[in-house]
């Protein structure tokens, strides 16, 4: 099987090409242009293994939460290509992404909701895919609650942020990216569980984007 990954919640830009078992990605700190980017750099892969947009058989996006505008952008590209060729479509979450970074096997992902709060999950390898123990919220950090048991490790800039929140062992540098995006959808592909690509929808967790004019004067 081959297919596209596209994960730009964050500010890094990251694409990888999945081909037969083999996973290969470019990633770059973006800011905001990740618009700009995304298409170059799956140019750039496809080019370098040798194949084309018309040999992808599915194509999957980092699919939140994450920065509004960055989930909408891997969710319109991954439309757009599987529009035009009735490719499935397979959203990650962009929490399940950073623990598959980590190498953990259980794992509290944590990212930077803004607004003085974190998207967060406490979630568990269980084989190919993880199982959610904590399902993904938007809390204030002081609310992040760590599962009962050991060996729990902490990921993502939500703790850059904010501290270890209760947590004795916490990950640095930890982001979601594409090649995490692609071995997790790898498998969901192989059971046939991608979706067309009308369903293909960002999670965004929180609807609110901003505080309002008074939110901010009373803080």
């Amino acid at each position: 099987m081959k297919f596209a990954a596209f994960e730009t919640s964050t500010e890094w830009c990251s694409v990888a090409l999945w081909v037969d078992g083999e996973a290969m990605g470019i990633e770059e700190r973006a800011g905001n242009a990740h618009s700009g980017r995304v298409l170059p750099m799956l140019d750039r892969l496809l080019a370098s293994a040798g194949i084309s947009i018309a040999q992808l058989d599915a194509v999957a996006f980092g699919a939140g939460p994450g920065s509004f505008t960055g989930l909408r952008i891997a969710c319109g590209v991954a439309q757009g290509l599987a529009f035009a060729r009735g490719l499935p479509v397979a959203g990650i979450s962009t929490l399940e992404a950073m623990a598959e970074e980590s190498g953990a096997t259980r794992v509290v992902a944590c990212l930077d909701a803004r607004m003085h709060e974190v998207y967060y999950s406490a979630i568990e390898k269980d084989g190919l895919r993880w199982r959610n123990v904590v399902t993904a919220t938007c809390v204030a950090p002081s609310a992040v609650q760590v599962p009962p048991g050991e060996g729990w490790v902490g990921c993502g800039n939500g703790f850059a942020e904010y501290g270890a929140m209760g947590l004795d062992s916490v990950i640095s540098g930890i982001h979601p990216s594409a090649i995490a995006v692609a071995r997790l959808a790898a498998p969901r592909f192989a059971a046939g569980e991608g979706v067309d690509a009308a369903l293909a929808a960002p999670v965004y967790v929180r609807d609110k984007v901003a505080f309002t004019i008074d939110e901010r004067n009373s803080r």
